[in-house]
């Protein structure tokens, strides 16, 4: 019977190690704070064109495949919607008031951009009549129309949007 749990005892003993070792294994040291560090290994997830001219095409987006000269690849084109947001005819608001619409305009913004509908937002630096834009990541024109007016400047007439069908390549970047 001793030797039973002598054996069972080395067991679970030998076992804790084994499964300590293991998950020491997968932690590196910080040297500069000596504490542990979990080693995460990245998890490719990159798709191709085809992948993602399909995902597209099955979410209603207009695509098409453009050949450059120079190059011979193929890149990607996405229909985007630029929303230009114009001075409007009501803008007779008091300092407070259009400080609130104001905020109440970027939190809008705020949360198309982090919803994944917009993705260039932005105002023009001078005083013109054209005060910023917004570029939709939406299928449709009507709907890109429709977010754009829920933007609480458009609501009260200080700003007004006009939306226009805009191609660029998928992925591309700003330089």
């Amino acid at each position: 019977m001793k030797n039973l749990i002598f054996t069972l005892f080395c067991f679970i003993a030998f076992s804790a190690c084994k499964q300590e070792t293991n998950e020491v294994a997968n932690k590196t040291l910080d040297k500069e704070s000596d504490t542990l560090v979990e080693k995460v290994e990245p998890i490719s997830t990159v798709k191709t064109a085809k992948e993602i001219k399909e995902e597209l095409t099955a979410k209603g987006f207009q695509t098409f495949d453009y050949i450059n000269a120079k190059t011979q690849d193929t890149i990607l084109m996405q229909q985007y919607f630029m929303a230009f947001l114009k001075s409007g005819p009501i803008r007779s608001q008091n300092e407070e008031e259009a400080a609130l619409l104001q905020e109440a305009h970027l939190a809008h913004l705020g949360r198309m951009y982090e919803e994944g509908f917009a993705d260039l937002i932005g105002p023009f630096g001078d005083n013109g009549d054209i005060r910023g834009i917004t570029v939709y990541n939406v299928p449709t024109q009507k709907m890109a129309d429709s977010l754009a007016n829920l933007d609480p400047m458009v609501k009260a007439g200080r700003l007004e949007i006009e939306v226009h069908p805009w191609w660029c390549a998928k992925g591309q970047s700003l330089r």
